[in-house]
């Protein structure tokens, strides 16, 4: 389905990330593993997929920095030659109601999920632009669309992705490039994991098909979003949340 793409994924050292590094390999993509902390986790994911046959290369980068960002777009182009896909995938939580929010805890929330995500599509703007072909995903939530107590950072960050989303849609739908963006629910990861199972029964309380998603259901999505597929496609929003919002 990705034979022989090229694919920048941020965030890929661990978690939805990690499990969109791996099913695109395991769809024929060439993977640049993007990370910024975890680099025991990123070189381990790159040596699962060259021991499944696949081919990843890590390359470390803080996606909030605007210089770095162009670092790792240069680097893709390097090792490959041209970028077909960018996952925006890396952020972070800073959460708290905004009467205990601090300045700094905004900042670094829209500095890496949001300028980050600008950040990336600017540097494979003209890139996918000149080869007339690209698949720019943008990693939303469904806070994004709803907000949430106590997430006004987080939220105000995967609305502006939406946003951006859909202007890029337009910008570059004549050039064979589309954008989409996944908005996931209550996905299982280590943030889930921690929550008591009290806090469980009330998420899931919500969800119509009554379980977690897991990583797999966002990778499946965005390796679909990724491929000739879903040519056809651009500048959606996908809810990937179990029927969350029903």
């Amino acid at each position: 389905m990705l034979k022989d793409k090229v694919a920048v994924v941020t965030g890929a050292g661990r978690g939805i990330g990690r499990a969109i590094a791996k099913t695109f390999a395991g769809y024929g993509a060439k993977v640049v593993v993007n990370y910024n902390g975890s680099e025991e986790r990123a070189n381990s994911l790159v040596a699962e997929i060259k021991e499944a046959g696949g081919e990843a290369v890590a390359y470390k980068a803080n996606v909030a920095d605007f210089a770095e960002a162009e670092g790792l777009i240069k680097f893709a182009l390097e090792q490959y030659g041209r970028v077909d896909i960018l996952v925006n995938n890396a952020g972070i939580t800073k959460d708290n109601i905004m009467l205990g929010m601090k300045e700094e805890d905004f900042d670094q929330v829209i500095n890496i999920n949001l300028k980050g995500a600008f950040n990336c599509i600017k540097h494979v703007y003209r890139p996918m632009m000149k080869q007339k072909y690209g698949r720019i995903i943008n990693m939303s939530s469904v806070v994004g669309i709803e907000g949430n107590a106590g997430q006004i950072n987080y939220a105000a960050s995967k609305a502006g992705i939406i946003g951006m989303t859909k202007s890029v849609a337009k910008e570059l739908g004549s050039r064979g490039v589309t954008a989409n963006a996944i908005a996931p629910g209550f996905i299982k990861t280590d943030m889930t994991d921690a929550m008591s199972d009290k806090m469980k029964d009330a998420m899931l309380d919500h969800i119509t098909v009554k379980r977690l998603g897991e990583v797999s259901d966002i990778a499946e999505t965005a390796a679909f979003l990724a491929s000739d597929k879903a040519s056809y496609i651009t500048g959606q929003v996908i809810r990937v949340d179990g029927g969350m919002s029903l």
